[in-house]
């Protein structure tokens, strides 16, 4: 089986001479359910970034789906996003908009231009996103206001209008960092459910190691922008954990 993604010797350094990735090389298979950890500043949301062409690495490759993706511009880098959900830490939903509305946001790429400037979907769009609704459990929010939602609602909102795209991969940075421990593992059981029944490949930056062993297929870990572990989480040992997190670090488990 070919890899969905391939990343080579990826670096990306800042215009101010910060070097945040340093020689990353990976591969992702189709199905898997790959967990990036790491401290802060370690280069995981960079690298996310990179992967999904936010940013412009320096040097090295990114490959999807046998396409060298590293310095794609104009339409076939709506081309590639299109086909990468994106979720956030702050869920980055339309307050004042309906849940449905923002859900239907994550179908603009694909709606003329006219219709998305008028906020205009047509019918299948629109059964998609209650389908979408239906994956992530809260149908019945449809009609209600985003910012009326919780955290956790939100956070399902968010997700929904990712699975608007009808992604291949799914990269989530830090979709629990703002959630309380119940709701997070919540949120992660449904990108769990998509990963297994939809056969959508997941990307996830997190940081507790309870969450990492319960949903993980494999984990990559940064420190200092350069990839220091690879293997399966139930192999992050107290060394390894104190390797990747430092000496002084406690592990704190979300239950």
């Amino acid at each position: 089986m070919q890899p969905l993604l391939s990343v080579r010797n990826l670096t990306l350094t800042y215009p101010n001479g910060y070097q945040a990735l340093k020689g990353i090389s990976f591969d992702v298979m189709p199905g898997e359910f790959l967990v990036i950890i790491g401290l802060s500043g370690s280069g995981k949301s960079t690298l996310l970034r990179c992967l999904n062409r936010l940013l412009e690495p320096t040097t090295g490759s990114i490959t999807f789906n046998d396409r060298d993706i590293t310095h794609i511009q104009g339409e076939a880098l709506r081309e590639h996003r299109a086909r990468i959900g994106m979720i956030f830490q702050h869920f980055n939903l339309i307050p004042r908009h309906s849940v449905i509305k923002n859900v239907l946001y994550g179908a603009l790429g694909a709606t003329p231009t006219l219709n998305a400037m008028l906020g205009r979907f047509s019918d299948d769009a629109q059964r998609r996103a209650q389908e979408a609704l239906q994956v992530v459990g809260i149908p019945e929010k449809a009609e209600i206001r985003a910012d009326s939602l919780s955290g956790g609602q939100q956070q399902r909102v968010a997700i929904a209008r990712a699975l608007m795209q009808q992604p291949q991969l799914l990269l989530a940075d830090e979709p629990v960092a703002s959630l309380d421990p119940s709701t997070s593992h919540s949120v992660m059981s449904y990108l769990e459910r998509i990963n297994k029944e939809m056969n959508t490949t997941v990307i996830c930056n997190l940081h507790f190691l309870s969450l990492v062993r319960q949903y993980a297929t494999r984990v990559i870990a940064l420190k200092n922008g350069e990839m220091v572990f690879q293997g399966s989480p139930h192999d992050i040992t107290d060394e390894w954990f104190a390797t990747i997190y430092g000496e002084d670090a406690v592990e704190v488990e979300i239950r």
